[in-house]
C-alpha cells in the first residue's frame, strides 16, 4: 500500500484550515484522515488537527485490543469520532475565542480487505475501481439535503449560494452522529479523500483521469488545477493506493 498526499493554503485564504494525517512508515496502521475546519480567528486550523490527532490515537490506543470483525471494527471508528468531537467541543466551549469552531472528519482504516469509512461534513472519500470512480460518502450540507428531498437538482447545487452551509460538523455540538460505513479494499482499489476546496472546482471525471494517469503526482498536479481555477479554499487531497 502506498499513500502520497499534499495540502496547500490555496489564493484567498490566510492560513490553512485543512488537516491530514497517514501512516509515516511501513509498520504503522494503515489509517487516514482528513479534516477541514472553521471557525474565525484561527479556530478552524486548532479544531482540524485536534480532531485528527484525537481520532488516530484513540484508533491507536485501543486496535489491538478490538476484536477484528467488522462491527467491532466500526464501533471503533465510531467511538473516535465521538471521542474526537468531544475534545473539540471541550476546547471550544472552554475559550470565547475559539467559540462555534468544528470541522469536517474523514477516517479511512484499511483492514483485511475491507475500508472501514467515518465521515462527518462535506469532505469526501472516493474510491476507483475498474475504471469507475465513486463517491462513499455523502455530503452533510444544506444543499445536499435540497437536492435530496428534490427542491434542487444536481446541477443547480454546484453554483448554489449556500453550498458551503454544514449541516453537520464536528465539534459543533456536545454529540455528533457519523456515517459509518465498510467498502471492499481489493487489490489495485485506489482510494481518494479530499476537502472541498479541491471538490468544488474540479469534476469527477477530472479527478478520475489524473488520479489515473498517475497516482503517485496526482496530489499535486489536483491541488495545481484548483489553484489555476482560483484557489477559493484551503485544498487537500490523499490517494491511497492499495
Amino acid at each position: 500500500m502506498k499513500a502520497f498526499a499534499s495540502t496547500d493554503i490555496g489564493k484567498a485564504r490566510e492560513i490553512n484550515q485543512d488537516y491530514f494525517e497517514i501512516p509515516e512508515k511501513q509498520e504503522e496502521l494503515p489509517l487516514f484522515i482528513l479534516a477541514d475546519g472553521m471557525g474565525g480567528y484561527n479556530g478552524g486550523e486548532i479544531a482540524s488537527k485536534l480532531a485528527a490527532n484525537a481520532a488516530k490515537s484513540y484508533i491507536n490506543n485501543n486496535f489491538e485490543q478490538t476484536p477484528k470483525d467488522r462491527i467491532n471494527l466500526q464501533e471503533l471508528i465510531k467511538s473516535a469520532i465521538e471521542y474526537a468531537n468531544m475534545v473539540v467541543y471541550e476546547k471550544a466551549t472552554s475559550n470565547e475565542e475559539l467559540a462555534n469552531m468544528g470541522t469536517t472528519l474523514e477516517i479511512c482504516l484499511i483492514y483485511n480487505n475491507r475500508a472501514y469509512i467515518g465521515h462527518v461534513g462535506d469532505s469526501r472519500i472516493y474510491r476507483i475501481r475498474k475504471q469507475i470512480i465513486r463517491k462513499l460518502t455523502q455530503d452533510h450540507s444544506y444543499v445536499e439535503e435540497l437536492v435530496k428531498d428534490g427542491t434542487i437538482t444536481r446541477q443547480e447545487a454546484i453554483n448554489h449560494p449556500k453550498k458551503n452551509m454544514l449541516m453537520k460538523a464536528v465539534g459543533c455540538a456536545p454529540y455528533v452522529e457519523p456515517d459509518i460505513t465498510v467498502k471492499g479494499a481489493l487489490k489495485d482499489d485506489i482510494f481518494i479523500i479530499t476537502s472541498d476546496g479541491l471538490t468544488n472546482m474540479v469534476s469527477n471525471d477530472e479527478l478520475y483521469e489524473i488520479v489515473t494517469n498517475n497516482p503517485q503526482t496526482a496530489d499535486k498536479v489536483l491541488i495545481n488545477l484548483a489553484n489555476e481555477r482560483g484557489g477559493y479554499d484551503n485544498i487537500t487531497v490523499v490517494i491511497i493506493q492499495n
